[in-house]
């Protein structure tokens, strides 16, 4: 801790890039050489970087945001000189290259003056409501009754499918798949459309790909009906149906003032849309939190957090989403100083976790847990979290021969993108073969390690994405 605030670390400014290339241009400019009128002031960084033309690139990081702004042409946020100089800033712990400075340059300042006047002005707008809510209202009903004429739509179609017999989609192609996600596209249910084309990506995929095809049909058939009979449902599984089919929920509820740990950031993209995920821990409150940020196809999200930070904020809960994701209210100073891992819990009780949850909302595929003291193993079907102690008096069993059972220790399997992302040679280092804690997410394809926090050293979250 410096009078400059929380210096994150090298790391962590490189979990914020948008690709690897990103990374590797940026850490080319993370030293003093190309860089010049540089410094900070507790809630932003700015700098000089000089480039290919006569004019040095104005490159500006409200670290509070974090957001940034850069006179070079990219369009990734961050760009390269935003990451270098994050980097210049982590490495200073002398403060000489980026020193503490007593003005900020009037283009940052200006920069700086409208964002935050900008935020306050969406705090406003957000509070003020709709300007005609009967005309809100009226637009609402058109939706829903096109979202209807969809989901009927939709079960005809899956009649029809399941009339034909699975086997008959295989070389049917995804033509067919993809008019019918375009037809809820044109409904204004994008949740239904994004569940066609899982299905159309299922067809002809592998060894089991029928039983897959139906098991997700019949999801898809259950959220038709539940959106077609929402009025009989109790109020959070309605809210839920209207999230899944792709309605927007408002923020709703009392806003949560804590501290929360920065656990996780990913993206996930598609041709249309980049979706970031944000995963936090409540300090005092205990209570896991998601928010999401998009982008348009291409282009990274501007909502970016570094792992394993500390920030002070204000969140609003949304009404679906297991009251899991929330909107980012407001911020309050810079950063604090990293903290141990969240509580943890074993192996079973994760999974129960998932259970309890998918009575809520039957179309979850996967619930944030901290698994503590699990060791990564290698098994027959492949790598596995295995809680390090045995289950409570495994020990103790007798067998068929009159014998004492073994110990019986519960395993998570990692799925299948899991244990191709290099994130999990990471995890296997950090473990060194002892117990750690690890967040993820678990679900109907097993766990998804995201974030690990070693025994030696528990304040140092270590992103596995």
């Amino acid at each position: 801790m410096t009078e400059q605030g929380v210096r994150w670390t090298s790391e962590q400014v490189l979990a914020l890039a948008p690709d690897d290339a990103s990374r590797r241009a940026g850490s080319k400019l993370g030293s003093p050489g190309p860089w010049s009128g540089a410094g900070c002031d507790g809630r932003a960084v700015w700098g000089l970087c000089e480039g290919s033309g006569k004019t040095p690139y104005r490159t500006v990081v409200d670290t509070t945001g974090p957001a940034y702004a850069c006179s070079c042409p990219s369009r990734k946020f961050p760009c390269k000189h935003a990451l270098g100089l994050l980097l210049l800033w982590a490495g200073d712990a002398a403060g000489t290259a980026v020193p503490t400075a007593g003005a900020v340059p009037d283009w940052a300042a200006e920069w700086l003056a409208g964002r935050r006047a900008r935020a306050e002005a969406a705090r406003a707008e957000a509070g003020s409501g709709p300007a005609d809510p009967e005309a809100a209202r009226r637009r609402a009903e058109r939706r829903a009754a096109r979202i209807t004429a969809g989901a009927q739509e939709l079960e005809r179609r899956l009649a029809d499918l399941l009339r034909g017999g699975l086997a008959s989609v295989e070389g049917a192609g995804y033509g067919l798949w993809e008019e019918t996600a375009a037809r809820m596209v044109d409904a204004q249910a994008p949740g239904l459309a994004g569940r066609v084309r899982e299905l159309g990506a299922i067809a002809g995929s592998g060894p089991g790909w029928p039983v897959r095809l139906l098991e997700e049909c019949a999801l898809t058939h259950l959220l038709d009906r539940a959106w077609l009979s929402a009025d009989r449902l109790p109020g959070p599984l309605a809210a839920t149906v209207r999230g899944r089919v792709g309605l927007p929920s408002p923020p709703e509820g009392p806003v949560l003032r804590d501290q929360w740990l920065v656990l996780a950031q990913y993206d996930t993209a598609d041709s249309r849309l980049t979706t970031r995920r944000i995963w936090l821990h409540g300090r005092s409150s205990g209570r896991t939190a998601l928010l999401l940020s998009f982008g348009a196809a291409g282009r990274s999200p501007q909502l970016a957090f570094p792992v394993g930070v500390v920030v002070d904020a204000e969140l609003r809960p949304y009404g679906s989403g297991g009251g899991l994701r929330a909107e980012l209210v407001d911020r309050f100073g810079a950063a604090a100083p990293v903290g141990p891992p969240p509580p943890g819990t074993r192996v079973a009780d994760a999974v129960a976790a998932y259970g309890r949850a998918l009575r809520e909302d039957p179309w979850l595929d996967t619930w944030p847990v901290t698994l503590s003291d699990v060791v990564p193993a290698r098994a027959e079907y492949g790598w596995q979290l295995a809680d390090a102690r045995p289950r409570v008096g495994a020990g103790d069993a007798v067998g068929r021969d009159g014998g004492t059972a073994p110990d019986e220790r519960d395993a998570l399997p990692l799925t299948h993108t899991a244990q191709a992302h290099p994130g999990l040679w990471r995890l296997v280092a950090l473990s060194g073969g002892g117990p750690l804690s690890v967040f993820g997410e678990v679900g109907h394809q097993g766990f998804t390690p995201l974030a690990a926090w070693s025994p030696d050293d528990p304040g140092e979250t270590v992103p596995l994405v």
